[in-house]
């Protein structure tokens, strides 16, 4: 399991270093094929809110993504609270698996990689842009892509569909439940 660890408005000393990977050692009882963990530690200031230490993790488990955020006001709990979120989300993730799918974890095909972009173009349109992401999708199911979803934290999710090989949009509806966008050409 490889753990890579940077911190943003922070130096990431050895006892940080050492209580992440300690933490983080957890969940590799979930699952032997992690194959790399992103931390990502930063800390702000604000008038309003005070001091924030926030922490993401992005956990990548057979092409699979999974994410947490949390923060704080004091780094360590951060830590404790993002672990705690992350373990729930794989658990939910491999109970899924086991449950309804009935897939092994060894069987998921490379889901979507994702590549992040930042901008440094000046002008009107790019100073709303705040990050721009590359993806490759391939092809899944619906359910597939509600779980993605899920595992990911997000409100939607881009994927093309296994059945119709077109470009489908699942997103959570405000009123509860998920949506489907169908986009034909």
């Amino acid at each position: 399991m490889d753990i890579e660890i940077k911190g943003k408005n922070i130096e990431v000393t050895e006892a940080l270093e050492s209580y992440v990977k300690k933490k983080l050692s957890r969940i590799d009882r979930f699952f032997n094929k992690i194959s790399n963990i992103q931390v990502m530690l930063s800390a702000s200031n604000s008038k309003t809110s005070g001091a924030s230490q926030k922490v993401e993790v992005t956990v990548r488990i057979d092409g699979t993504i999974i994410r947490a955020q949390e923060s704080s006001p004091d780094m360590y709990a951060s830590i404790d609270l993002v672990v705690d979120k992350l373990e729930r989300r794989i658990k939910k993730f491999k109970g899924k698996l086991t449950n309804k799918s009935r897939i092994r974890i060894n069987e998921l095909p490379e889901k979507n990689k994702e590549e992040e972009i930042q901008i440094e173009e000046e002008g009107a349109l790019a100073d709303r842009i705040i990050r721009q992401k590359r993806l490759s999708i391939t092809p899944m199911s619906v359910e597939e892509a509600l779980l993605q979803m899920e595992l990911l934290g997000h409100d939607f999710f881009i994927f093309i569909n296994a059945e119709t090989s077109e470009v489908n949009v699942v997103y959570t509806r405000k009123e509860g439940g998920y949506g489907l966008i169908e986009i034909t050409s």
